[in-house]
């Protein structure tokens, strides 16, 4: 990748440094949500993509290579996906979420090579700061309160870009593009069916369209691992924007010794997130008997929990964490 900081973005990265009010920029051309919001539905060619400014954001260059590869479907495209999530990594998804799109035509065209690998990860974009989180207080949550300065709980890239306008404009997209990305929680895929469910799981959603979806799909799903993905989506929704009975739901699935212990796990996990109350003896217990070293391996197939783990599953990062935030805070902390 290029220095980003030849970056058209880079000046007023710099221009924010320097005291520049970030209101001044809202809607402008390197606003990533205002340019994502001009990607009209249908318009997915070559000419589309190559009309948009992509080097106005840092390494925009490096992620239209990649989406035109994808696209293509050339061999050299395995690698493409790498280039979009590596810049989310590093904490730089202004042009990965420009990429969202894009990456949504592909996962839903039945007969493209790729799709599969697009959609896993297109929701990388719409998730900041979530690698290593496995806190009652962070995990499936979104950060979207607006602070006094403009800027949101999401702070600012590595780059100095705002990153709660990458992460709205991803989420836009994926909300935009939700209609299309439903059916793939029918694929007779169930790693497909789990990323779908990662990724709609993003969408705002107001009309609980998303929200009746995952539980269709759940009332007749299955496989195991996918009705935990799908419990986890639900959580992770309904954290965004609470709704009772969902969480009352999700707590009768945790005590329900009829479901298989990564559905029972997952509701633990998700119910924690949703709730203030101390975590019940029955749960700790549920927690004891069910989330053995092998399962919680098994269980890093969701990506909620693959993200969650910090040297160790995921599921097991999650369990410490959420069950003795005291003691994890000191063995988090490298001078204690």
């Amino acid at each position: 990748m290029g220095d980003w900081r030849t970056d058209p973005t880079f000046a007023m990265c710099r221009a924010l440094v320097d005291g520049a009010d970030l209101a001044s920029f809202v809607g402008g051309p390197f606003d990533i949500r205002a340019v994502v919001a001009t990607i009209r539905p249908g318009t997915f060619d070559g000419a589309a993509l190559d009309d948009l400014p992509w080097g106005n954001f840092p390494h925009g260059e490096n992620a239209r290579e990649a989406v035109r590869l994808l696209r293509t479907g050339d061999e050299p495209a395995r690698n493409s996906l790498g280039v979009l999530i590596g810049l989310c990594a590093d904490d730089s998804r202004a042009a990965a979420a420009l990429a969202v799109p894009f990456l949504i035509r592909i996962a839903t065209d039945p007969h493209h090579r790729h799709r599969a690998e697009a959609l896993r990860g297109l929701a990388a974009p719409a998730r900041a700061r979530y690698f290593g989180v496995a806190s009652r207080d962070e995990l499936l949550l979104h950060r979207s309160g607006t602070q006094q300065d403009g800027y949101d709980d999401y702070g600012v890239e590595v780059t100095g870009y705002p990153a709660g306008w990458s992460v709205a404009a991803a989420r836009a997209a994926i909300t935009t593009g939700a209609p299309i990305l439903l059916p793939l929680l029918d694929s007779s895929d169930p790693a497909m069916r789990i990323d779908a469910s990662y990724a709609l799981a993003t969408a705002a959603d107001p009309a609980h369209t998303v929200r009746s979806a995952f539980a269709t799909r759940f009332a007749k799903e299955q496989v195991p691992m996918t009705r935990a993905a799908l419990v986890l989506a639900t959580a992770e929704t309904t954290r965004a924007q609470p709704h009772r009975p969902d969480t009352a739901w999700i707590r009768e699935l945790w005590q329900d010794r009829a479901q298989a212990p990564e559905v029972r796990l997952a509701a633990a996990i998700g119910w924690l997130c949703l709730t203030d109350e101390p975590a019940p003896d029955t749960l700790r217990s549920t927690f004891e008997a069910l989330a053995t070293e092998e399962r919680a391996r098994a269980m890093d197939a969701l990506p909620w929990m693959a993200a969650a783990g910090r040297g160790e599953p995921g599921l097991l990062d999650c369990v410490r964490r959420m069950l003795h935030p005291e003691e994890s805070a000191l063995s988090d902390d490298p001078w204690a």
